[in-house]
């Protein structure tokens, strides 16, 4: 469990820039957990404190049992079985491609991956499913995304075995394409359409860097060759936009603009949904005045080529 994320690593190590960027602040993302000692929940994640050591950045399952509880208890943070996230995924498959079964056959707490060629519906065709965007809410380490490892166990799942949404649309691509020039078009493609966000900043690394690392080990299946330089950093620059950090209550960077009060040990208190509909109800001007100013969370539409906020998508 100590090797499924490595901060060292070559394809990590030249692209860190980039998967600490926060692309709404053009700021690094910030730590929003006071999880390590001498770590402020404002200060931001940079490559001094990860190369001085002076915090361990490890999965929820390689932590310590008080550590996960301790989590829990002040963020709500429960990672879901690997055989849960796939009978979710399965769910909208189910209703895309009108019919069970697609890409494997549930069993008890596993599965079986199908072995056949993926058939797509008519009027549907493999580049659509591969452009269709998904999003993982509050998404953790992005086990519905991609499914390097059970979140829960620490377990490996090989690669002709993975349920995450991007991990299928890269089977897809693998079944459709012949040559390396259009497989990494469209898997360029695939990265750009799923999307997450995750209010701490330790979590949003690790699903960055489990992003990245689906794409260098696809890359060496297929191929049996290391991703160049270049190709990481065009991966990592998507990861950056699509994997963003945010309050998922108000839609904006956590602790920038929104409304907290100080309590015990100086922890901030994120407002909840109860005090978000209390305050709109509020009519009094002087609450209005003390309510601070929100910084709207940007992502990118790769298709239009140009970033959008976040909350512009949810107001439609």
């Amino acid at each position: 469990m100590s090797n499924l994320i490595d901060l060292k690593s070559h394809s990590v190590s030249i692209t860190l820039n980039l998967l600490l960027k926060d692309r709404t602040t053009e700021k690094n993302i910030i730590f929003a957990t006071d999880a390590y000692d001498g770590v402020d929940f404002t200060m931001p994640i940079t490559k001094k404190i990860l190369s001085d050591n002076t915090v361990d950045i490890r999965p929820r399952v390689s932590k310590s049992v008080n550590e996960q509880a301790l989590r829990t208890r002040k963020k709500a943070e429960v990672f879901t079985p690997s055989w849960i996230c796939n009978k979710m995924n399965n769910h909208c498959d189910t209703e895309w491609f009108g019919r069970k079964n697609v890409f494997n056959i549930e069993q008890d707490h596993g599965w079986i991956s199908t072995q056949n060629k993926i058939k797509f519906p008519a009027g549907k065709s493999w580049k659509d499913y591969v452009d269709s965007k998904r999003l993982e809410i509050t998404c953790g380490e992005a086990p519905y995304l991609v499914s390097r490892y059970d979140t829960t166990t620490g377990e490996i799942i090989p690669i002709h075995n993975r349920i995450g949404i991007l991990d299928r649309k890269l089977r897809v691509i693998n079944e459709n394409t012949q040559t390396h020039k259009t497989w990494n078009q469209w898997v360029y493609r695939a990265f750009e359409s799923v999307y997450g966000y995750e209010y701490q900043g330790d979590n949003l690394l690790i699903t960055r860097i489990n992003l990245l690392e689906t794409f260098c080990e696809y890359t060496r299946d297929r191929w049996n060759e290391e991703p160049t330089d270049s190709s990481l950093k065009r991966i990592a620059d998507i990861i950056s936009w699509n994997l963003w950090q945010m309050d998922g209550i108000q839609d904006v960077i956590p602790y920038e603009g929104t409304v907290c009060e100080q309590k015990e040990e100086n922890e901030p208190h994120q407002i909840t949904i109860f005090e978000i509909m209390g305050i709109a109800n509020e009519s009094n001007p002087e609450t209005e005045e003390t309510l601070p100013e929100t910084i709207d969370c940007k992502i990118y539409d790769w298709r239009k080529d140009k970033s959008i906020t976040y909350k512009s998508i949810k107001e439609g």
